[in-house]
């Protein structure tokens, strides 16, 4: 267990399994505190975004796909991940937005594909409405950003998990990632318990669910004026090429969220997988995989190897056919 002499939750960094993610750690300094990331093969950058409650762990079958051909780089927020968990850091979509851009800025990133999932979107696509963007092509898993305002399925279930009956419930009992996070999946089997694990991992404690994971919660309305100022400049990815992928069988962002994205960007690539949930890159590696090598124009495309922490226990499904390197 290693800890920052600036913060007060411990962030265990010797649980990781290295077969299943072989890749060598590299470190970012935020005002805040340090942000680990990885930063895999050589070619056309590719920046990796996650959400809540995962981390870049969530990444590791497209890096392996791509970084044949791409250089892929990954980051895991402050917080989560192996990133540093500073006591004074508010954890809201804002903070961790500014950070994202810090990076960005600090790696001199130009020309990226961005990939962001989940809350990666409202964190990460503001790096694509300033000018100049370093952003080059765009694809969105499972994502919003825009304030939930109006929208009945999304509003209800923000305020149940933004309330004080969430925060206990994030706290004593883990619902993000013991709840959340299976029912999410289209079907839970493809959850396999030595993945959920590495990222239940992250997170043993009450303190660090209520202090990193309930503030994101809790923004899906709080933050509500800060996403709608990003929707409001909207038009600025127009002509960006984009990739939509996503899983229609998310128990926590339904198709019409998907509706949105492609009323916003009719020019978009859309791939929708049907029994896939909020994670299709967890769930249906090998299909997400080639899509997005496809989609990149790669002729290099390999199919990511079985994980040693996910042997296959579900039968295919048709539908889904054809730095240093230790911390400072």
């Amino acid at each position: 267990m290693a800890r920052a002499a600036s913060q007060d939750l411990p962030v265990l960094r010797d649980a990781v399994n290295r077969r299943a993610y072989p890749f060598a750690d590299r470190w970012f300094r935020a005002p805040a505190g340090r942000m680990h990331y990885v930063d895999e093969g050589h070619g056309p950058p590719v920046l990796f975004v996650h959400g809540t409650p995962t981390w870049s762990f969530e990444w590791r079958h497209l890096i392996r796909s791509l970084r044949h051909t791409h250089r892929c780089i990954a980051v895991d927020h402050l917080g989560f991940g192996l990133s540093d968990r500073p006591i004074d850091f508010p954890y809201t979509p804002e903070a961790h937005a500014r950070n994202f851009a810090a990076f960005v800025d600090a790696l001199g990133l130009d020309d990226l594909t961005l990939v962001v999932h989940d809350f990666g979107g409202p964190i990460a696509l503001p790096v694509c409405l300033r000018s100049p963007r370093p952003v080059r092509r765009l694809v969105l898993l499972n994502t919003w950003m825009w304030s939930f305002a109006g929208d009945r399925d999304m509003e209800r279930k923000a305020r149940i998990a933004g309330s004080g009956l969430g925060r206990f419930l994030y706290g004593r009992f883990n619902l993000s990632l013991r709840v959340i996070m299976p029912s999410a999946f289209g079907d839970r089997r493809r959850l396999d318990p030595h993945v959920h694990r590495q990222y239940l991992k992250r997170f043993p404690d009450r303190a660090s669910r209520e202090r990193v994971l309930w503030p994101l919660a809790r923004s899906l309305l709080g933050s509500g004026p800060w996403f709608d100022s990003l929707w409001q400049r909207r038009d600025r990815l127009a002509g960006l090429p984009t990739l939509v992928l996503w899983g229609l069988a998310d128990s926590a962002f339904r198709p019409h969220l998907l509706d949105r994205w492609k009323a916003t960007l009719p020019g978009a690539r859309v791939v929708a997988y049907e029994r896939a949930g909020h994670w299709p890159h967890e769930e249906i590696p090998a299909r997400v995989a080639r899509d997005l090598g496809e989609w990149l124009g790669t002729t290099a495309w390999r199919r990511p190897p079985a994980s040693p922490l996910a042997p296959e226990r579900v039968a295919p499904d048709p539908a889904f056919s054809p730095s240093s390197s230790h911390p400072p």
